[in-house]
């Protein structure tokens, strides 16, 4: 970075500070105060943040090769990050509302994140090591790699697909609706109504809480998996599990076979369901 126009120590608040810089290192400085300007590095690539505290709106939109580290963006951080490609955040808080959308190639780790609406419909995101908090959480978003990630919020990875998570803990409601190429590993999912009308989901070694869980799913498989709290579920699923503790109750799955290690209640009042279950 020799070569990069450094900025160290200093403060930005009018409309468009740094607007369609190229090759630039900013350390240290503070995009806040009265003039209360916006849009500070709209349109620039090659951009460097380094212990950079963003209190003002959309700082980078239409940006390419972004490095973000040890940087704080408030709640007045509207909408920091669209419309980019090639970003890389670590050690950072994002607290501001849909802080990340439309963007490819991000790569977040060690980050704090407390934003509704984050993420949505971008394309290829790493995530490792990060918490996080908020509404409508990545939705529209294809090909997440998510490591050690927890998350905390309702109506999470919604029409999300072709994604991994590994190694993760979501307290979340109505996760993965229509989801598509899912694969979920050793993680902890709580929530309701968890995964409906998704398709080729697969949980490995995972452990899932809550009221009916994965109905009208298809290519659903569950491998070595523990349900806690879960009644009425399956229901009008195609379904391959294997369930290694006790269930409340399963209803009326589509087709397949579950095996499941105990179960309180079978219902299968529905002439169509035709999935075949195990007990034992």
């Amino acid at each position: 970075m020799d070569d990069y126009i450094k900025y160290e120590n200093e403060t930005f608040d009018i409309e468009r500070a740094l607007y369609g810089s190229s090759g630039v290192e900013v350390v240290n400085c503070r995009f806040d105060g009265p003039a209360d300007g916006e849009s500070a590095l709209k349109e620039s690539r090659d951009i460097v943040a380094r212990d950079c505290y963003f209190n003002l709106r959309y700082p980078f939109w239409h940006d390419d090769n972004v490095e973000i580290s040890n940087g704080e963006m408030t709640s007045l951080c509207r909408a920091a990050l669209w419309y980019s490609n090639n970003i890389r955040i670590s050690g950072s808080r994002l607290h501001g509302i849909k802080a990340l959308r439309e963007c490819s190639n991000v790569k977040m780790e060690g980050c704090d994140i407390i934003s509704p609406e984050f993420g949505w419909s971008t394309r290829g995101i790493s995530m490792k090591d990060t918490s996080a908090e908020g509404e409508y959480f990545m939705m529209r978003s294809e090909n997440l790699e998510f490591e050690n990630v927890n998350f905390k919020g309702k109506y999470s990875f919604q029409y999300i697909t072709d994604s991994t998570f590994v190694n993760c803990r979501f307290d979340t409601k109505d996760a993965f609706w229509h989801a598509r190429n899912i694969l979920v590993k050793d993680s902890v999912i709580k929530g309701e109504y968890l995964a409906w009308y998704s398709e080729n989901i697969t949980f490995e070694n995972c452990v899932i809480i809550g009221t009916q869980p994965l109905c009208y799913c298809k290519g659903l498989k569950m491998i070595n998996c523990s349900m806690e709290e879960a009644d009425l579920a399956f229901e009008k699923t195609e379904v391959e599990a294997e369930i290694v503790n006790e269930m409340i109750s399963i209803k009326n799955p589509k087709s397949g076979t579950i095996k499941v290690a105990g179960l309180g209640q079978i219902i299968m009042d529905d002439p169509q369901a035709k999935g075949q279950i195990i007990v034992g």
